[in-house]
């Protein structure tokens, strides 16, 4: 098993007070309300941990996917949407920090790293469900300006950041996996308009909405990168980023379950023995099989964004057998915890209920469990993924 070094482990350290003190006192308002988790990403911003992949120079920590997992577990553990918001967040920044110019350092990053700024990914779109690679949107140069037209779904932080990456073709190349542009898009730029809040199942406070950009106009300086590079922001930034971030934020999440299981079992106790239910044999099976699926999930997570981390060519299958094994455990570990829980974690406001619910947007989001072994098996078999 790898340790931490010792930077590192002070930005886990630093992740899990604020977790410990500020996500887990919110999280069940935050669930039930389905209300944006503003007190807990100010906390983040405040701790400096918003430039966790803002280059050094500019004030971030220049840090890469190993701190990007170890930290969003850590707050995953506490608060799933907390979690997610902050995880869209930083692969949106590292996506605007990949190729910045000396304007986008000036204008996001610095910003960023100094806590004034969140920012989040707008890629999803209606009609192409999990195949995000693929937008509809479209983008014309008008000058020194681009002018966007087209519509976005399931947007973290939809309304809240204060800015947003956003993919876009140029009309005629829809569908074409080779042609998309990014763009980062202010949230005050004309021509945004935000559409009805989507309540979803779990994960209900991280503010998933749709946008419709209504001849939106922005500077041509927001491009990132060059026109229709994107597919090398696809597979190097984002697939590799997204992917981290959502597989630490389901480790949290069965992190948490397993920990309420450990301490239901503990605390309960039958009143005609007087035995705990820690005692019983089968019931410390289960417990066993719940750490072990935990920790081997977390040894390949952790092994991927090592990799990545490294340049490695091979890291991309790794990569995609995280996420789709970090899918599997946390619905088996989630369901586990229910059952051991029994009448309380069965209740209707439980933590473990939450926790149930906030695991089934493992196999879901973009990109889905199917998606990734379908990109896996054609890596081991020497196929293009596109």
């Amino acid at each position: 098993m790898h340790t931490l070094s010792p930077p590192l482990a002070r930005l886990r350290e630093r992740a899990a007070e604020i977790a410990n003190t500020v996500l887990a006192a919110d999280a069940d308002e935050v669930d039930r309300e389905g209300r944006w988790p503003a007190r807990g990403m100010r906390a983040l911003a405040e701790a400096g941990l918003m430039g966790l992949h803002i280059p050094e120079h500019l004030g971030g920590d220049g840090q890469g996917l190993l701190a990007l997992a170890v930290v969003t577990e850590e707050l995953g553990r506490c608060c799933s949407s907390t979690g997610m918001c902050f995880g869209m967040h930083s692969v949106a920044a590292k996506v605007i920090a990949a190729k910045a110019t000396p304007y986008h350092e000036e204008r996001f990053l610095r910003p960023i790293a100094a806590g004034r700024h969140i920012t989040s990914l707008s890629l999803s779109e209606p009609g192409t469900g999990v195949h995000f690679f693929l937008p509809r949107a479209k983008f014309t140069r008008d000058g020194e300006e681009v002018v966007l037209e087209g519509q976005k779904s399931f947007v973290t932080s939809g309304g809240h950041a204060d800015s947003y990456v956003i993919s876009a073709v140029p009309p005629g190349s829809e569908l074409d996996p080779g042609t998309f542009t990014c763009f980062a898009v202010e949230a005050g730029a004309p021509g945004l308009e935000w559409l009805q809040d989507w309540h979803g199942f779990g994960m209900r406070g991280n503010s998933s909405r749709g946008l419709r950009l209504d001849r939106a106009r922005i500077p041509h300086a927001n491009l990132l990168g060059s026109e229709g590079d994107q597919i090398w922001y696809v597979f190097e930034v984002v697939a590799p980023y997204f992917i981290i971030a959502m597989s630490a934020v389901y480790l949290g999440i069965a992190q948490a379950a397993l920990d309420l299981t450990v301490a239901h079992l503990k605390e309960r106790s039958h009143a005609h023995t007087g035995e705990t239910l820690s005692g019983v044999p089968v019931l410390s099976h289960q417990v066993a099989e719940m750490w072990t699926a935990i920790q081997r999930t977390r040894q390949l997570v952790h092994h991927a964004a090592r990799l990545c981390d490294a340049g490695a060519p091979d890291a991309s299958l790794s990569l995609f057998a995280a996420k789709a094994d970090v899918a599997d455990m946390v619905g088996t570990v989630t369901q586990q915890a229910m059952m051991l829980s029994g009448g309380r974690g069965y209740g209707q406001n439980s933590a473990v209920a939450r926790l149930l619910r906030d695991g089934q947007a493992a196999h879901v989001m973009a990109p889905s469990t199917q998606l990734l072994k379908t990109w896996l098996g054609r890596s081991v078999l020497d196929l293009p993924l596109l």
